[in-house]
């Protein structure tokens, strides 16, 4: 009978590593916020469109100032020692956070927006 010999040397005892067998590599899919900054361009301008490049800027733009919004408001949250994010946190924080000609504007748009989502 021939004797078995190894095929690799190197590192032999070694788990086999990744993933299981039979599973497929699944991509964790990103956020984006294009669908909504489409939509709200086609509000604007119908005839205007942007390119995937102006999209992506746009994109990290808004992440940028949603994750600096969200980062004030619980802060906010914390220095009041509650444990759950309200509105009104919310609402300081946009006041706080956006330049005030900008921050009107935003205060406005929300309260429509709340208002409109109440009588649904």
């Amino acid at each position: 009978m021939p004797a078995t010999v190894k095929k690799s040397t190197v590192d032999s005892g070694a788990k086999k590593r990744g993933r299981p067998k039979g599973l497929k590599n699944k991509r964790k899919s990103k956020r984006t916020w294009t669908v909504y900054v489409y939509r709200t361009l086609k509000q604007i301008h119908k005839d205007i469109g942007m390119s995937s490049k102006g999209m992506r800027v746009v994109n990290s733009f808004v992440q940028d100032i949603f994750e600096r919004i969200v980062t004030e408001a619980a802060s906010l949250t914390r220095i009041s020692k509650k444990t759950v994010l309200s509105s009104r946190a919310i609402q300081t924080a946009v006041r706080l956070t956006l330049p005030p000609e900008l921050g009107k504007h935003a205060m406005a748009e929300g309260t429509k927006a709340v208002a409109k989502a109440a009588s649904k």
